[in-house]
C-alpha cells in the first residue's frame, strides 16, 4: 500500500511520542527532494527522513547513515535560521489526508516566542514540504517552489498565504459512531458503495475493508478493521508478480503472500525503502557522471565498429594489388578516357576482371594508384589493431565505472566523480577539494558462514586501495572473469571450499554478471595481483589463478552483509 491517510495515522502513533518535546538539533538536505531532521530527546538522537519524491513520498525514522552535503541548499539555510534549536510542540495530521504539520516553538532575533509550522504534504507528484509562520499564515520558504502557471489552485511561493490544497470530502472511519455507521449503511446498502464514502484509504485498503464488510456488514467488523491502525505493526507482502508492499496490518482479502513482519513500523519502513531510496539517491548524485559514461560508451562503441570495418577492408586488400599487377601487364589495352576495362585475371584462369579507371590518369598512374591503396591499407593493419585494443580497453574501463555506479552507495559517487576528473573526462572544479581518504568504513563488509570476513570495493579507487594496500599478501583475492566487477578480499590464507564458494558468490553479485545464472570467478592469493605502471584505476593483472562457477543470489549474499 502507499502512504495513504490511514498509513500516516498508524505511523504517527509511534512517531508522535518519540519526537514531540524533542529539540531539533540538525537539519540537512542530502538530496534534491529529501530532508533529514535530527531530534534530540532523552539523551538520544532520532533521525527523521522526509521525502517529497514523486514516486514514493514518505517519512519515517531512519538508522541509515546519510551524508550531509558540504554546501547547504537555500531551503535548508532558511530552516536552520528559524528552526535549529527549536522544540517540537506537536504533530498534527489534517483529518485523514496525506498532510502532516510539525508545530515548533522558538524565539526570534528579538527574543519573542514564535510558533512555526513545517507542513509535509505526501501527495504523489504534488508532494512538498512547506514552512510557514503559524500566526501570519505566510509561507517563509518551501522545498519545491511552484510557478503559478503550473498550479492555479494555490500560490506556492515565499511570502504567499499558506492554503491547504483542494481536498476530496470523505468520512473519517476512525471517528464514526455506531449510529452514524447504521445511517450510512442504510444510505449505501452495498459494501462497495459504503467503502467509497471513507476517507484516507488507498486501493488496497478499500478492497480489504470491502472484504471485511462482505464477510459481515456490521459495525463490529468495521471497527475491527479500523482499530488495526491504532495499534500498528508492519507486514511486508508480495504480489503474484513479486512486487513488495508494506502494510500496518495483515490483510486477509488481498491476493498477497506474506514475506516478513516487524513489531516496529518505523524500522520496517527503513528496511523496506532502504534499497529503493539508495538507488534513487545514487541516481540523483550520479546523473552527471552517468551522462559522461553513457556518452563515452556510445562514442567508443561507434569507434570500434568503424575501426573494425577499416580492418576488414585492410585484411581483404589483396584485390587492389591484383588489379594493379594485371593493369601493369595489360597497359596497351587501356585507351585514353576509359572509366573501366575487362582484363584477363591470370590468378583465376584468365577469367575477365573488371578494373575501374580514373580517366584523368594514364594507365601506369592508374596501376600505381591501386598499389598505393594496397600498401596504405596493409600498413594500417598494425595501427588499427592497436587502436581497437585501446578503444576496447577504454570501453571496458567505462563498463567498470557503470558497474561501480550500480553497486554504489550515495557517498561513493564523489569518489567516482573525482576519478573521472583525474582521468580528464570531467572538468575539475576551480576550487581545490581535498580528496577524502579511503578507509575500511567505505567498503562493503561480509561475514561468511565460517565467521571469516570479506571486504568488497565499490569503485575503482576503493578496489585499488583494498587490493594493493589493505589486503595482506596471503589473503585471497576474487574477481569475475573477463567482465567488470568489484575486487573482493577474503581475509584468510587457508580458505575452505565453502569459504571460496561464498566469497565467489559475493564477487559475482557485485559485478556486471549479477543477474546471470552461471558466473566464472577467478581467485588467487593477493600477492599474485599486480598493477601495471600507468594503468587506469581498478585495472590489475594476476597469474596462477583458479576459477569457480557460481550463481549469485541476492538474498543469500546480502544476508551475510555486516555494518
Amino acid at each position: 500500500m502507499a502512504f495513504d491517510g490511514l498509513f500516516i495515522h498508524s505511523l504517527l502513533t509511534t512517531l508522535t511520542p518519540t519526537l514531540v518535546s524533542g529539540r531539533l538539533s540538525k537539519i540537512y538536505q542530502p538530496f534534491d527532494q529529501d530532508l533529514v531532521l535530527v531530534f534530540r530527546k532523552e539523551r538520544k538522537n532520532q533521525q527523521l527522513l522526509i521525502s517529497a519524491n514523486a514516486q514514493y513520498p514518505r517519512m519515517y525514522l531512519t538508522k541509515q547513515t546519510i551524508a550531509n552535503p558540504d554546501k547547504a541548499p537555500t531551503f535548508v539555510m532558511v530552516l536552520r535560521k528559524y528552526l535549529e534549536g527549536s522544540v517540537l510542540k506537536s504533530i498534527e495530521q489534517i483529518g485523514l489526508d496525506r498532510i502532516v504539520n510539525f508545530h515548533f516553538s522558538n524565539r526570534n532575533e528579538l527574543g519573542d516566542q514564535v510558533q512555526l509550522v513545517l507542513s509535509v504534504e505526501l501527495m504523489g507528484r504534488h508532494s512538498n514540504v512547506i514552512f510557514y509562520d503559524q500566526e501570519s499564515g505566510k509561507i517563509i520558504d518551501l522545498l519545491k517552489r511552484i510557478n503559478p502557471d503550473e498550479n492555479r489552485a494555490r500560490i506556492l511561493l515565499p511570502r504567499a498565504k499558506y492554503e491547504l490544497p483542494p481536498l476530496k470530502p470523505g468520512i473519517n472511519g476512525l471517528n464514526l459512531t455506531e449510529k452514524e455507521f447504521e445511517e450510512l449503511k442504510r444510505q449505501n446498502p452495498l459494501p462497495s458503495d459504503f467503502v467509497r464514502k471513507m476517507d484516507g484509504l488507498d486501493r488496497d485498503d478499500r478492497m480489504e475493508l470491502e472484504g471485511y464488510l462482505e464477510d459481515e456488514f456490521s459495525f463490529a467488523s468495521f471497527q475491527t478493521f479500523f482499530e488495526q491502525f491504532n495499534h500498528p505493526k508492519a507486514f511486508v507482502l508480495k504480489t503474484p508478480r513479486n512486487k513488495r508492499k508494506i502494510f500496518p496490518y495483515l490483510p486477509y482479502h488481498l491476493d498477497l503472500e506474506k514475506e516478513s513482519s516487524d513489531p516496529d513500523l518505523n524500522h520496517a519502513l527503513d528496511e523496506f525503502y532502504e534499497y529503493q531510496a539508495n538507488r534513487d539517491w545514487v541516481k540523483q548524485r550520479a546523473a552527471k557522471v552517468e551522462r559522461v559514461v553513457k556518452n563515452e560508451q556510445k562514442k567508443l562503441t561507434k569507434k570500434i565498429a568503424k575501426l573494425q570495418k577499416h580492418l576488414d577492408l585492410a585484411e581483404n586488400s589483396e584485390g587492389y594489388r591484383i588489379r594493379g599487377e594485371i593493369l601493369n601487364a595489360n597497359l596497351y589495352q587501356v585507351k585514353p578516357g576509359m572509366t573501366e576495362v575487362d582484363l584477363p585475371n591470370y590468378y583465376d584462369n584468365n577469367r575477365p576482371l573488371k578494373v575501374k579507371l580514373d580517366p584523368a590518369l594514364s594507365p601506369a598512374r592508374n596501376a600505381q594508384k591501386y598499389f598505393t591503396r594496397y600498401k596504405k591499407l596493409r600498413d594500417s593493419i598494425k595501427h588499427v589493431h592497436e587502436q581497437i585494443k585501446i578503444a576496447q580497453a577504454n570501453l571496458a574501463y567505462f563498463d567498470s565505472i557503470q558497474t561501480a555506479i550500480d553497486n554504489a552507495d550515495p557517498q561513493d559517487i564523489d569518489q567516482i566523480n573525482e576519478e573521472l576528473q583525474n582521468q580528464g573526462y570531467i572538468r575539475k572544479p576551480q576550487k581545490h577539494v581535498r580528496r577524502k581518504k579511503i578507509t575500511e568504513s567505505n567498503l562493503n563488509k561480509f561475514k561468511l558462514s565460517s565467521g571469516k570476513t570479506v571486504f568488497v570495493g565499490k569503485n575503482n579507487y576503493q578496489n585499488d586501495w583494498l587490493t594493493l594496500k589493505k589486503a595482506n599478501k596471503n589473503d585471497y583475492w576474487f574477481h569475475v572473469k573477463n567482465m567488470p566487477g568489484s575486487h573482493v578480499i577474503l581475509r584468510d590464507d587457508q580458505p575452505t571450499p565453502e569459504d571460496i564458494k561464498e566469497a565467489a558468490e559475493i564477487a559475482a553479485f557485485f559485478s556486471k554478471g549479477k543477474l546471470s545464472a552461471h558466473v566464472q570467478v577467478d581467485y588467487v592469493q593477493d600477492k599474485r595481483v599486480k598493477k601495471p605502471n600507468g594503468a587506469k584505476p581498478g585495472f590489475v593483472i594476476y597469474t596462477g589463478q583458479n576459477s569457480i562457477e557460481v550463481t549469485p543470489k541476492e538474498k543469500s549474499v546480502m544476508s551475510k552483509r555486516i555494518d
